[in-house]
């Protein structure tokens, strides 16, 4: 799959494409069904399938001290689309300068003179342009004037809800991990560069690899069942640690996992790991035997969960 901005004007091929259009933070079921229905016309057109993402998320951007709250980083959302078939993912920056286009303007030159786009499918909720001046009605009467067909996909609803990213986001913050992953199609990953820690992990068996949270949303502080995946693509169970680690001062916010059977150097890699159960919540232990005690519970719990979900 190919990455281009979208200041760029897309080129060749590429140029005549039905463009996908939204945030999709998480590609959720609902995400994946306007994804979807973009490469399937793509398909019945013989035109490229092009996904358009916005990076930073424009809320990062209207409201700068707002706490983390991504999903998914650009990287995993490019393996996301690809893997749904999309050709193309399209990154717009949003900054100050997008922010001030007007939805006419973002239609015409963005969409059509620089995409080359022939066709749009986004969600019915969807607004974008100046003052979130445009919506499907605008996109489909602005752009259809200059050839460019619209189609909209409603919301996903399962009992009686619509699948979203705030359900997605409170069921991680309650520690919820069975309905995110169901929300998702997936579990909730966190993907970052291995970094040296104060190494205490060693010191009592339990070395682990610590990766910073970044921009992503802060699920409920605790012990989880993990998988990660390496850049080798080896799959290692494992359990993790994500909060600030209160029996140790300072504090510091870290994702910890602890690989199972594993004794190779990470550091300096990039790694995924994925949150499949929640244990227990953080605890402050009196001491390290204690905390030592408690770690060889919660890794038989974690090991416990995971062969479960292997099975199902």
């Amino acid at each position: 799959m190919q990455r281009l901005r979208g200041d760029e004007t897309v080129e060749g091929p590429l140029r005549g494409g039905i463009v996908a259009l939204g945030n999709f933070d998480g590609f959720h079921r609902g995400h994946q069904a306007v994804v979807g229905r973009a490469v399937a016309l793509a398909r019945s057109r013989g035109v490229p399938a092009i996904v358009a993402t916005f990076d930073p998320h424009p809320v990062s951007y209207f409201v700068p001290d707002a706490p983390p709250f991504r999903l998914t980083s650009l990287d995993q959302r490019q393996h996301l689309f690809a893997g749904a078939g999309a050709d193309v993912m399209l990154v717009f920056r949003f900054d100050g300068e997008l922010a001030g286009v007007s939805a006419a303007d973002f239609i015409t030159d963005r969409l059509i003179a620089r995409a080359g786009a022939t066709g749009v499918v986004t969600g019915e909720d969807f607004t974008f342009g100046k003052g979130r001046g445009g919506n499907t009605a605008v996109l489909a009467e602005t752009g259809g004037a200059h050839g460019l067909t619209v189609e909209t996909v409603g919301p996903v609803d399962e009992d009686g809800e619509t699948i979203s990213s705030s359900r997605i986001r409170a069921a991680l913050q309650a520690g919820d991990c069975p309905t995110a992953t169901h929300l998702l199609t997936r579990p909730f990953a966190i993907r970052g560069r291995v970094q040296h820690g104060d190494k205490l992990g060693r010191t009592i068996g339990f070395p682990t690899a610590n990766v910073d949270m970044g921009d992503y949303l802060r699920p409920r502080y605790g012990i989880y069942a993990v998988r990660g995946r390496l850049a080798d693509g080896r799959v290692l169970d494992g359990a993790a640690n994500l909060g600030v680690r209160p029996t140790f001062d300072p504090p510091k916010e870290l994702l910890e996992p602890y690989f199972f059977d594993f004794a190779g150097d990470l550091y300096g890699q990039e790694i995924e790991v994925e949150l499949h159960a929640f244990i227990r919540p953080e605890a402050k232990f009196d001491s390290l035997d204690a905390l030592t005690a408690q770690m060889e519970k919660d890794c038989g719990a974690a090991r416990n969960l995971l062969l479960s979900s292997a099975r199902t």
